[in-house]
């Protein structure tokens, strides 16, 4: 699962107003925007410290060799983000119910983590499964070649980015 920096906003939006309308979170309209820039900056760092995690791997698995996944989620342990690996939905989670308890924006809380966790888990899933639609869609563009052949690759990574694109993904 993969959150991309083009739905920020929109994941953040969502989420304030999900919050706000039933009754979890209180906000005065003044601030609503300063909470959705707090949303925002929690699943901006989540998708940094991905990218950070997967370049460092990248760059171990070429000078060492090993496992992608094996060499990731050792550093992730090592940062002490392991969740960040094993459940990206429950770490923003996590980062996000404690930026409503310490943000000078959010006026009261009044769900518990349990509940908040059940109502904000549908939302952030539904953005973050988007990389698997992206890629039936450009299964979908490319059917003609063989897969696993070079022009299938280079194609794949082609029809990728002109999505991406058009969706304002990236």
């Amino acid at each position: 699962m993969r959150l991309y920096k083009g739905q920020v906003p929109v994941v953040a939006a969502e989420i304030t107003r999900s919050l706000i309308a039933s009754g979890d979170l209180e906000v005065e309209d003044a601030n609503i925007v300063e909470v959705e820039r707090d949303i925002e900056s929690v699943l901006n760092e989540y998708i940094r410290l991905d990218r950070e995690l997967n370049s460092e791997a990248r760059e171990i698995q070429s000078d060492q060799g090993g496992g992608f996944g094996r060499i990731k989620t050792r550093l992730a342990k090592q940062k002490g983000v392991e969740d960040l690996k094993d459940d990206p939905v429950g770490f923003i989670i996590a980062q996000l119910i404690d930026i409503f308890f310490h943000s000078n924006f959010v006026e009261e809380v009044y769900a518990d983590d349990r509940e908040m966790r059940t109502k904000l888990k549908p939302m952030l899933e539904k953005y973050m499964k988007v990389q698997e639609q992206l890629d039936s869609e450009v299964r979908d563009k490319i059917k003609n070649l063989t897969e696993g052949s070079r022009d299938w690759d280079v194609e794949y990574q082609k029809a990728m980015e002109r999505i991406k694109r058009t969706k304002n993904l990236e």
